[in-house]
């Protein structure tokens, strides 16, 4: 991505930043503050009908930041209407890299992991499949060269 770390972290830790990278188009809007330690925590007003899967309509889910290494690796698990949780996490991982003309670029890498799902969960994972967690790249670095709307 043609950014350093601190501008993708910077929209990573935003809640209006997620909603701006979602590419299912389940994330509707956000409260909350950006986050700034692992613990922390946000509101995402969701749609899961965008999918077409599960008809669960408009819900929210409270996001909890698990890992928080600045310019580095922020990982997040989802508490909603499900209890338990489910236990599975989303990531990013972000690495500094060297450009021909160094400009500033970074690898982004962003992962989902259900490997500690509760076993009633695993069958219908993954919810967002590889296809769509790739695509939150593209969309990510649109996020992060172009910005995006935050409400005032």
């Amino acid at each position: 991505m043609p950014a350093p770390p601190a501008e993708v972290f910077a929209v990573l830790c935003d809640p209006h930043g997620h909603v701006a990278m979602d590419s299912s188009g389940m994330l509707q809007s956000s409260a909350g503050d950006p986050v700034g330690a692992a613990g922390d925590r946000f509101i995402v007003h969701m749609d899961r009908e965008a999918l077409g899967d599960v008809p669960l309509g408009k819900y929210d889910v409270e996001v909890e930041i698990t890992r928080f290494e600045p310019d580095a690796a922020i990982e997040w698990t989802i508490h909603g209407t499900i209890k338990p949780p489910i236990g599975h996490v989303y990531g990013y991982l972000l690495d500094p890299v060297s450009t021909e003309d160094d400009s500033p670029a970074t690898r982004v890498t962003s992962y989902c992991d259900w490997s500690s799902a509760a076993e009633k969960w695993k069958p219908v994972f993954p919810v967002i499949d590889q296809k769509s967690l790739r695509a939150s790249l593209g969309v990510l670095e649109r996020a992060v060269r172009r910005g995006y709307p935050r409400p005032e």
